[in-house]
């Protein structure tokens, strides 16, 4: 840490002062939504929405886990005792053994490090955790091993926001320029990202800052549903779903395609019909402003949004054939048509959808800032999909956002969780 770095998260230093990771405990959640068909789509047929989540517990160097009494209220409770919460994302078998990994990264890695020198240094923090000598052989910086270190790390960071007494995202957008730097993981991505240039850009956006914050705590951050889109649903549910998500303020509604062109057909007609529909808008609705809009295929008539996910179960020829087919429903974007990893059969795909002015999207499945690197260089994909319990947690998707702003593509979370 130097001098110029401490003001932006003094509060936080000052905090935890004195205390050390002293415990952690590991939680192996599941939710049986493969018995209503929810989360599932042509590749995951079946999916039991999971949680492999992780505490870390904070005190005095070599004192044991305090647990708050029960006399006293929520807010008392994280203000005496300070915890980090994180989680990685599953959908059924196989979370345990993420916990595992959660487990071995944590008793090898983190137990007994000083908070203070853990904060000080966010990125020198990460790369200590990502590169771990051992456990590094295990991906590297991929697979499970990985997903168990968002886990960590998105806890340090609830527990770094926590002490500073904000909201994560109010911490980050906080910090300086060179602040937000020195948390980016830049081995491997200078040939698309140079530090200076990530410096460059964050300068260059600094004075619209306060207004950009200003918009987010009074509006919020725009967002899509799917909830009407799991390819186990019926008709009926589809319809009803679209409707209530319209009544909630939804304006971007994806779909999943892949199982069936006839039945994708029938599904995707069913949801234009509601969305494309005037006297289907809910009382008061405000048709979206057209910059919003923009490369959308949105309804002139509404401003309503449908997008279309076929979770890669398609070859590249497939993908564009099929794809194809479903031009007259006026999809913004067709989601993972194809392997994550294969960023060349993306930018094959994206070419030959590019005449019924359908875009691709990915990086749900993109485990780190490298394979988004390659999407971004091969000009690939149109939409930077994020998910950062599959990149390793804050440092890296902000590798990634940067790099989609420098190549000018749009980044949307995958918040599915």
């Amino acid at each position: 840490m130097t001098a110029s770095t401490a003001p932006s998260f003094a509060k936080a230093l000052k905090a935890v002062e004195g205390l050390y990771v002293t415990d952690y405990s590991t939680h192996d959640l599941r939710f049986p939504t493969s018995l209503s068909g929810d989360g599932t789509d042509a590749m995951n047929t079946t999916c039991d929405y999971s949680a492999a989540y992780v505490v870390l517990y904070v005190g005095p160097k070599g004192t044991p886990r305090a647990e708050p009494p029960s006399s006293i209220d929520q807010q008392q409770q994280e203000t005496a005792f300070l915890r980090g919460h994180g989680m990685t994302f599953t959908i059924g078998r196989g979370n345990d053994i993420c916990c595992h990994a959660i487990e071995s990264i944590c008793s090898g890695i983190l137990l007994g490090s000083s908070l203070t020198e853990l904060f000080s240094d966010m990125g020198a923090t990460w790369r200590q955790l990502v590169g771990d000598p051992q456990l590094r052989w295990l991906g590297p910086e991929k697979g499970v091993i990985h997903l168990a270190t968002a886990a960590v790390i998105n806890a340090l960071w609830d527990l770094f926001a926590r002490a500073e007494g904000k909201p994560l995202w109010r911490l980050v957008s906080d910090m300086t320029p060179q602040e937000v730097v020195d948390l980016i993981p830049f081995r491997y991505i200078t040939d698309a990202l140079t530090k200076e240039e990530a410096l460059a850009i964050l300068q260059g956006n600094a004075s619209s800052k306060t207004d950009r914050r200003k918009h987010m705590e009074s509006r919020g951050y725009p967002a899509y549903t799917t909830s009407a889109g799991w390819s186990g649903y019926d008709d009926d549910k589809v319809r009803r779903l679209t409707k209530e998500a319209l009544a909630a303020g939804f304006t971007h509604f994806k779909i999943k395609v892949g199982t069936s062109l006839e039945a994708d057909k029938r599904r995707l007609a069913l949801v234009r019909g509601i969305v494309d529909d005037p006297a289907q808008m809910p009382a008061g609705y405000v048709k979206p402003a057209a910059e919003r809009l923009v490369g959308k295929n949105a309804s002139e008539r509404t401003g309503c949004v449908v997008m279309i996910d076929s979770n890669q179960v398609f070859d590249v020829p497939e993908a564009i054939e099929y794809v194809s087919a479903l031009k007259e429903y006026r999809p913004w974007f067709i989601e993972e048509p194809t392997a994550p990893d294969d960023a060349l059969g993306h930018a094959a795909i994206r070419k030959g959808l590019a005449e019924h002015g359908i875009a691709v999207a990915t990086g749900e499945h993109a485990h780190s800032r490298i394979v988004f690197k390659q999407l971004l260089q091969a000009d690939a994909i149109d939409v930077v999909q994020i998910d950062s319990c599959r990149l390793a947690g804050v440092n890296e998707v902000l590798a990634v956002m940067l790099m989609a702003k420098k190549f000018g593509k749009i980044v949307s979370g995958v918040t599915a969780r």
